[in-house]
């Protein structure tokens, strides 16, 4: 792991994470936490689905498709939490 495929895959997780927030209302922690949430699902997820992916998928586009599938999960993952408890 080195610094930049982290960075691109938490800027990658907070455009998938906003994009998630936006196309799922229901499930929007509105935009700062849509952002955060993605930026964190980004960092944490891109570096275990590289790790797994990372002999299929090598480069920018590695660390840019797995920061935004775990930008767009963990956005996702915490919205239903937040949806469900607040009823």
């Amino acid at each position: 792991m080195d610094l930049t495929s982290l960075l691109v895959q938490v800027v990658s997780g907070a455009v998938g994470g906003a994009g998630t927030g936006a196309a799922a209302k229901q499930y929007s922690l509105g935009t700062i936490g849509n952002v955060i949430a993605g930026a964190i699902g980004g960092g944490i997820l891109g570096q275990l689905i590289g790790t797994y992916a990372g002999q299929m998928i090598e480069g920018w586009v590695g660390n840019i498709g797995g920061g935004l599938v775990g930008g767009i999960i963990l956005t996702l993952i915490v919205g239903v939490i937040k949806n469900m408890t607040s009823k």
